[in-house]
């Protein structure tokens, strides 16, 4: 089964401990400390980054890039989405709960 088949509008997501993020330039850059590996999160995945610093829904996080980068909610979706199922195949974040 695919992360496409879990992950929807109200997947509620959550960092996961253990990372160490910070700004360089206005992108955010982030260090795994279990895997040793660096991320380029972006200035997009930054702010997606950000809005789930705290339990949020994926609905939630594209209303946030939506209205921070001002671009149509299907373009959002469609980069939340890819970018969150990386952050879930790299064991970033979690899912919270999913109703």
């Amino acid at each position: 089964m695919s992360t496409a088949n879990v992950l929807s509008l109200e997947t509620v997501l959550v960092q996961q401990p253990g990372n160490i993020a910070s700004d360089m330039d206005g992108e955010k850059v982030m260090l795994n400390i279990q895997n040793g590996k660096y991320y380029n999160l972006g200035e997009v995945g930054g702010e997606i980054w950000s809005a789930i610093a705290q339990p949020a829904p994926v609905s939630r996080i594209v209303e946030v890039i939506q209205q921070t980068f001002e671009v149509p909610v299907e373009t959002a979706e469609r980069d939340v989405l890819e970018f969150v199922h990386s952050l879930l195949a790299e064991g970033l974040v979690a899912v919270a709960s999913a109703s």
